[in-house]
């Protein structure tokens, strides 16, 4: 197996890594792994355990796509260890479209009562039939599917497309232009839309979302006019414009083959973390970074075969709920959800990064952490006494789990930014500058951070 030396392969290529197509950062070689919904058997997570520990810098990055990367591998003949050993464990069933593989889903589909449909099986017939489709090798890294059960959680995440289970809608670049699907014809939908979005970027290699081309959501509801898909009349297709704010409204209504085309709201929403008496646990890496250690210990822990990675850097662990939670939070996860670190990412910053121009996750760090607690006095389940609130956070009358997401960003490129509104403290090399969606936060750092951190 020979391991690419550079993501940058035709001239304008995106530059996202994979599994067999290295990227060359400051700190070393990184690897992505996608995982397709997020489904990673604990064997699997074992052996990402393994080959960081032996490999790599000893951690797991999770990322705002619910996959994986090891990160500071010293070398290409390292890269193609790392890559053996996770071609073993059935992580790379696709040599020619392991980077096309971009599929986020529901993260508690099937785990809970709240999802219209489980949306697992179809994570499994998508993945599939993208791998099957050999033209479709051809997409970008950066091309996303979402697979949303009805709740209402993946469908701002920004994917190109996304299939909401509770009306069918086969949603193209965030709107609902009318296009369905059942379950059953979903992965062959995708497949149509994304050879649609292919034939117009043609040679257009520096096109790579179907945001990005404005004629591509026309030729997508063209396309997906047969057996599969059911559209409102061509008449209501528009292109793409900004979205309203979300409001309140009842419940989505019941399928219709025959729904109007509708703006769907930003906001993604991500499972609070805690135990959950459905059976798991939602635990939270700090700074998405997973040691091989916490992982070898969620492997552990898992009563069930799967692990779920989630877009938000997030686990979702089963077991006994409140025990489950205590061993997570004593293998330093975050099960509290009024800990100031839910909600907090950072990139990799300096060294790992070079055109980083700060520290950030230390810098981040420091901000969030006090001293521990004697080891006398261990944490509860879902209280952190590590966690109590530090100078920097959310503010005293704003809970952690209301607040906005922060992210901490070397650089104005804010690499691996969350989805929807969010606050960045991006390092200037003077400092940080905080920004939330109401504009720049002036004043002490941690009173910026705490104002912009407010919801409105």
């Amino acid at each position: 197996m020979s391991a690419v030396s550079s993501p940058s392969g035709r001239p304008g290529d995106d530059r996202c890594p994979g599994l067999l197509r290295a990227h060359q950062a400051a700190d070393g070689l990184l690897v992505r792994v996608r995982i397709p919904g997020g489904q990673l058997g604990v064997p699997q997570l074992r052996r990402l355990a393994e080959a960081a520990r032996r490999y790599a810098d000893g951690t797991l990055e999770l990322t705002s796509r619910g996959n994986v990367q090891l990160r500071g591998i010293p070398d290409l003949r390292t890269v193609d260890r790392v890559a053996t050993v996770l071609v073993e464990s059935g992580l790379l069933p696709s040599a020619s479209h392991e980077r096309v593989r971009n599929i986020v889903a529901s993260p508690l589909s099937g785990l809970d009562r709240r999802g219209h449909a489980d949306v697992r099986p179809v994570v499994a017939a998508v993945d599939a039939a993208l791998c099957a489709a050999a033209d479709l090798a051809d997409l970008s890294g950066r091309f996303l599917v979402a697979l949303d059960d009805g709740r209402g959680d993946v469908t701002g995440l920004g994917a190109d497309l996304c299939w909401t289970a509770d009306t069918g809608a086969l949603l193209v670049a965030g709107r609902d232009l009318g296009l369905r699907a059942n379950a059953g014809e979903v992965a062959d939908a995708v497949v149509t839309a994304a050879r649609a979005f292919l034939r117009q970027r043609a040679d257009r290699r520096d096109v790579w979302r179907i945001a990005d081309l404005p004629q591509a959501s026309p030729a997508i509801v063209a396309a997906l006019r047969g057996p599969h898909t059911h559209p409102a009349t061509a008449s209501h297709v528009a292109p793409p414009e900004p979205a309203p704010p979300p409001h309140p409204g009842p419940p989505a209504a019941a399928p219709s083959h025959a729904a109007p085309p509708r703006v769907v709201p930003p906001q993604a929403a991500p499972p609070p973390v805690g135990p959950y008496p459905d059976g798991f646990v939602v635990a939270a890496a700090r700074l998405g970074r997973l040691t091989a250690g916490q992982a070898d210990a969620v492997a552990a822990l898992a009563c069930a075969s799967v692990v779920v990675v989630t877009p938000w850097r997030t686990l979702v662990v089963s077991g006994p709920p409140e025990a489950a939670a205590l061993r997570l939070a004593e293998a330093g996860l975050v099960v509290d959800p009024a800990s100031p670190w839910v909600g907090v990412t950072a990139c990799a910053g300096r060294p790992g990064c070079g055109s980083a121009l700060a520290d950030v996750r230390a810098d981040a760090t420091a901000a969030l952490t006090v001293a521990a607690p004697p080891a006398a006095n261990a944490p509860a389940a879902g209280a952190l006494a590590a966690d109590a609130p530090p100078a920097v956070g959310p503010s005293a009358e704003v809970p952690a789990a209301d607040a906005l997401p922060l992210h901490w960003a070397g650089c104005d490129r804010c690499c691996g930014r969350p989805a929807g509104p969010a606050v960045l403290a991006v390092a200037t090399g003077a400092g940080y500058r905080v920004a939330s969606p109401r504009g720049d936060h002036h004043g002490p750092l941690a009173e910026r951070v705490a104002q912009a951190r407010r919801p409105s």
